[in-house]
């Protein structure tokens, strides 16, 4: 019989788009996947390191696995055990922590551990990684395929020990990516979202040096193809040919999601970000009239070193301003080894509380509002793998980034739908089916 295997997933799509590739390598080994709640023999749990916050939910997803790993097996992952490996394995519970740059060495590293070998940590430096090849797609049960076509960052943003965590860009070739894209089109995926933790850095690592706007031509082009979806993309990174595909194609989700981080020229140049704040409000403008009811995200910080109430006005009516579907906000998280660790000036946590507060109900209301215009509206949706926990209603996504709960039969998860919506609730968009 073989050995069975979980997954818990934590932080952002690079770690989903890591977790699925794992996947299908491991059961090419003879692994079998199973829910966590089927005590499997081993669980592997993909941790983020973004915040404080975020290495919270690390800690109590390690001893949710801990407990339901059939024989304790538990081995960690991802970016909190690339950068902190000794306080991940000083946990309870944890026999295998494997770094970033070791993550292709999982499959071995699990056969010695089901085999009698004890607790260790495998994490090698990050500056050696390499971008791992593209497998080919096993059949999902997801709806939505996660390729990572990018890792790593050669940005230095004083707030991010992502650098540390991911190391230098790099990426795959763009011949290998389109095949790949292909072949989870004719898998049955009718969206693919592209990943990357400096996604518009793509391809000047390459020989030939290429770009996200050449990539994103050659692979707008490949037939029953519904929607390519791009994670976070900075507003430098807009050059006139990417805002001519990204505008131009039919076949580009219409979401974008833009970092902000502060509305403050100030703020923005402690943080060393490439970018002023009349910079990406004249891109999310032309954006948002060249696409029509974009969804537009961003994520911004509440309380970085330094920022001043009046810094925090700026974020706030820029915010108040632009066309945003929701916001992503985080309290300034001090991360160790960055920049704005040492810095002085620290918000107080009330403050920095109090202002993310603020920035989350603006974002509530233009999120309503959002949803609003799509009242009594026909959309295409992909209906989701698992049903609404609370209604138990299907769930579909639409192209510009909003769940549409409606009752409908499981034979149309996966795949797309046409539905009517009828109603816009505080925290839920109700909906009925037109037309599978």
């Amino acid at each position: 019989m073989s050995a069975t295997v979980a997954f818990t997933t934590l932080g952002c799509r690079l770690n989903q788009a890591d977790t699925q590739a794992l996947q299908r390598v491991l059961e090419r080994r003879g692994f079998r996947t199973v829910p966590l709640e089927a005590l499997p023999d081993v669980v592997v749990v993909n941790t983020c390191t973004v915040t404080a916050r975020a290495e919270l939910s690390d800690k109590r997803a390690i001893r949710r696995a801990a407990r339901l790993s059939r024989d304790g097996r538990v081995v960690v992952i991802g970016c909190w055990a690339q950068t902190s490996p000794a306080e991940v394995a000083a946990l309870g519970g944890v026999d295998l922590v494997v770094g970033n740059a070791d993550k292709a060495r999982l499959p071995d590293l699990l056969f010695e551990l089901t085999h009698g070998r004890g607790p260790r940590i495998e994490v090698s430096d990050i500056a050696g990684a390499r971008v791992e090849p593209l497998l080919p797609p096993a059949r999902s049960e997801r709806a939505r395929a996660f390729v990572k076509v990018q890792d790593g960052c050669q940005h230095r943003c004083a707030f991010c020990v992502v650098p540390r965590a991911r190391g230098a860009s790099r990426s795959v070739e763009p011949a290998a990516v389109e095949a790949h894209v292909g072949a989870l089109v004719e898998a049955g995926h009718a969206e693919v979202v592209l990943t990357g933790i400096d996604l518009g850095h793509y391809g000047a690592d390459l020989v030939p040096r290429t770009s996200p706007a050449a990539l994103l031509a050659r692979l707008v082009t490949i037939p029953g193809l519904r929607w390519l979806r791009l994670s976070s993309l900075l507003p430098a990174y807009f050059t006139e040919e990417l805002l001519e595909v990204v505008t131009g194609s039919p076949v580009i989700a219409p979401h974008l999601h833009v970092p902000l981080q502060s509305g403050s020229d100030r703020v923005l140049r402690a943080m060393r970000r490439p970018y002023t704040a009349a910079m990406y409000r004249g891109l999310v403008e032309r954006l948002a009239a060249a696409i029509p009811r974009l969804g537009l995200g961003a994520d911004v910080i509440a309380g970085f070193p330094g920022e001043t109430g009046e810094d925090f006005a700026e974020t706030l009516a820029l915010v108040e301003a632009l066309p945003f579907s929701y916001l992503h906000v985080f309290p300034y998280s001090p991360r160790a080894g960055t920049e704005a660790a040492g810095r002085p000036g620290r918000v107080d946590a009330a403050t920095a509380a109090e202002r993310g507060r603020r920035l989350r109900e603006v974002a509530a209301d233009k999120n309503r509002r959002f949803r609003g215009t799509m009242l009594g509206r026909v959309e295409d949706v992909l209906v989701l793998e698992a049903r609404d926990r609370t209604t138990g209603d299907l769930v579909g996504l639409t192209g510009n980034y909003i769940e549409v709960t409606f009752p409908g039969p499981d034979g149309l998860r996966r795949r797309l739908a046409r539905v009517r919506v009828t109603a816009i609730e505080a925290a839920a968009t109700r909906g009925r089916l037109e037309k599978a």
